[in-house]
């Protein structure tokens, strides 16, 4: 088989071919609300009210099929670049079909429209900035709820006629009125909001917010100067027999076949989230043949700006409780099961040395998390040995973590 077979084999995935019927099927829902196809069909008993309900069930059925081509793309390894771009695009062509059919049938005011469109037309133009800089910016769940919301409000304006402005009390009899009105109020926040969480996080690529994070930069660095001094360089103890021969690489990479075999058994894929280590764990990982079935990928998050912009890591919980803490840790995994769409992901942030101690953090301080799309733990550990010793020890913990979890 030709590479050229195997790429169209690639892109043609089940995932991928139901994103695009998804697209196909947008010109029948607005031919189902628009058109008069009773008087074609030669169907004059169909009422408005009752063709309404047919482009309502259309509509419904055209956006479970973005619940069903994620299930695909998930359960069957096979998420494809073209898959992310064209899925949220599919969305996008659905959602604006209807919004301006229900202008055109006069049930929607247009600045409701004219509110969602800008926000996607800017929350594109952020992506595509940062995309072009090599971040990613993690969506959050106000997009995610905005787009629920925007759904349900459609198909209650699509089986209900709302008003316009003009009578004031008269609608408020009406129940489904209410609905449809408190629903698509709902999504407009919701629309602004996420909105305006695209912008907070692209803040400093798109030149909002540099000097602010130029302080925070300076704030930390001098708290992390003042540690130093105060807390002990390093616990420079030497590392116990068993402890050296965990690091061996004949060792790590047993123990990372070992994950990748778990993983694979249980049909779980797998992330990671590395401040310290710098991409040891990922690529300790990635080292075992046929691993790409469960290894989604990873971040190398070495720095703040890198774990608050990529991963979702709040500044306040940087500035609050460090860069090497519990709570950073945990919204690092986290990142990494979002961003990576992983079913688990591990992650760690720490204090290799030789530098950068802090109080009650020496030198040897590291934080690794674990999460799932059910749950979370992290754990301390203090790791004895030079920079490198610590380093490869956290990548035998980090692996270690992982199989005990896979194997629960």
């Amino acid at each position: 088989m030709s590479s050229a077979d195997a790429a169209s084999e690639k892109l043609m995935t089940p995932a991928n071919v139901v994103t695009l019927v998804r697209i196909c099927l947008v010109p029948l829902f607005v031919v189902a609300i628009l058109s008069p196809w009773p008087e074609w069909l030669g169907l004059p008993q169909v009422a408005n009210n009752e063709k309404s309900l047919v482009a309502a069930v259309i509509f419904v059925l055209i956006s479970c099929t973005d619940w069903l081509d994620g299930y695909l793309a998930r359960s069957r390894g096979e998420v494809t670049n073209f898959g992310k771009f064209m899925d949220p695009l599919a969305d996008k062509i659905l959602v604006t079909a209807a919004l301006l059919a229900l202008i055109e049938l006069g049930t929607l005011p247009s600045w409701i429209v004219l509110i969602i469109l800008t926000r996607e037309f800017i929350v594109s133009g952020v992506r595509m900035m940062a995309a072009s800089k090599g971040v990613v910016i993690a969506a959050s769940w106000y997009g995610k709820f905005k787009t629920v919301f925007q759904m349900i409000a459609i198909v209650l304006f699509t089986v209900k006629d709302s008003y316009m402005v003009g009578a004031v009390t008269a609608p408020f009899g009406d129940a489904l009125w209410l609905v449809s009105w408190a629903v698509m109020i709902v999504a407009l926040v919701l629309t602004i909001v996420s909105m305006l969480d695209y912008i907070v996080k692209a803040r400093n690529l798109i030149g909002l917010g540099p000097r602010n994070a130029d302080r925070g930069q300076r704030r930390r660095e001098k708290k992390a100067a003042a540690g130093a001094a105060d807390a002990p360089e390093a616990q420079r103890a030497e590392l116990s027999p068993a402890e050296r021969a965990s690091i061996e690489p004949a060792e790590l990479a047993a123990l990372a076949s070992a994950v990748v075999e778990a993983a694979t058994a249980k049909g779980v894929s797998v992330a990671t989230a590395e401040s310290l280590t710098g991409g040891m764990i990922s690529a300790a990982l990635t080292a075992v043949p046929g691993s790409s079935a469960v290894v989604r990928g990873g971040v190398v998050s070495y720095m703040a700006e890198v774990k608050e912009q990529v991963l979702g890591v709040a500044e306040a919980t940087i500035e609050g409780d460090g860069v090497v803490s519990e709570q950073t840790a945990l919204s690092m995994a986290r990142g990494a099961v979002e961003v990576l769409d992983a079913g688990l992901a591990v992650a760690v942030t720490g204090i290799a040395g030789p530098t950068g101690a802090e109080p009650g953090k020496p030198v040897g301080t590291v934080w690794m998390a674990l999460a799932s799309k059910t749950g979370e733990r992290a754990h301390r550990f203090s790791f004895p040995g030079n920079r490198d010793e610590v380093r490869l020890l956290t990548v035998h913990a980090a692996l270690n973590e992982l199989l005990d979890e896979l194997k629960r």
